[in-house]
């Protein structure tokens, strides 16, 4: 029998600190990061996504000296999927074991990392731009009534509040009759940990990062997408921080409502993270570095 590649996996809430474990856990185990997030794929979406700060050096984008791969990579005018995630992540792979490091996984996209660590077959459906437009003016109420009754089975397992991952359900519904069933298996030997922080915790890593993204420049940052060409209801498509500010942009909130609206949208958007893995009993929460540590010691070990 062959021998499964090894396979560390860092989840858990936005703002919870995944990124610091995986850096850390990284420099410490001979590490390479794959990021699981679908919105830090994209160029240009900095501040808004809290992608690490990071630099690109001879094809590989490095954070603190570790590389980062499916990361910062897709032009924001285009759409980017989970079936090229997974395709990207498991050629990413191959070429970190092939150096003999461990690949750790790293994102809060809970879709993409079971894409990827159970191998779920996922079907290639190009985009319907046609489609996509006339959808694009529904509501996310009558999205999720469309796919209900095209497609029962998929809307029972869906975001019902994410327009885009509806849209895109429609779209395969339409293509192929309905969305194949996930099945899944795991082809790894995983290691899952899950970054654990207590409400009020969160609650004030969530709100310092607020404010730091506005302070920063997120309404800069959302300008200079609209300068390049990017759509409205393209940027609307990026998450709630962006829609949060195109409304500050118009003038509709001010400084303090857009922190507001962003601590309060992250802070719901955590809770639904949460309700995804909670699902998943191989995940080991830890709430601090050393615990994460000590079970990369022993995962290792073992290898």
């Amino acid at each position: 029998m062959k021998k499964k590649d090894s396979l560390i996996i860092i989840v858990g809430p936005t703002a919870s600190g995944k990124s610091n474990f995986a850096v850390r856990l990284a420099k410490k185990f001979n590490g390479e990061i794959i990021s699981a997030d679908s919105r830090q794929v994209y160029r240009d979406l900095n501040i808004g996504t809290a992608k690490v700060k990071g630099k690109w050096k001879n094809d590989v984008f490095l954070y603190k000296g570790v590389p980062h791969f499916c990361i910062d990579i897709a032009s924001p005018k285009s759409m980017y999927t989970a079936a090229t995630f997974k395709k990207h992540a498991e050629r990413a792979m191959k070429a970190i074991v092939a150096r003999r490091n461990i690949p750790i996984v790293a994102g809060g996209t809970g879709f993409w990392v079971d894409a990827l660590v159970y191998d779920i077959d996922l079907p290639h459906v190009p985009p319907n731009i046609l489609l996509r437009k006339k959808l694009e003016k529904k509501s996310t109420h009558q999205l999720f009534a469309l796919l209900k009754k095209i497609d029962s089975r998929r809307a029972s397992h869906i975001e019902q509040k994410n327009p885009r991952r509806l849209i895109r359900a429609i779209e395969i519904a339409k293509a192929i009759g309905r969305v194949p069933p996930m099945v899944a298996h795991n082809p790894y030997h995983t290691l899952w940990i899950g970054i654990s922080r207590n409400d009020t915790a969160l609650r004030r890593f969530i709100t310092t990062r607020a404010q730091q993204m506005v302070k920063q420049g997120l309404v800069g940052e959302t300008k200079k997408l609209l300068a390049m060409g990017v759509s409205k209801k393209r940027i609307h498509e990026f998450g709630f921080e962006y829609v949060a500010v195109i409304n500050a942009i118009e003038k509709k909130l001010t400084n303090n409502q857009l922190i507001e609206a962003l601590v309060r949208k992250t802070i719901l958007y955590a809770k639904r993270q949460m309700r995804w893995f909670s699902r998943n009993s191989d995940i080991q929460w830890v709430s601090s570095f050393t615990k994460a540590e000590q079970l990369t010691r022993t995962f290792t070990k073992i290898l």
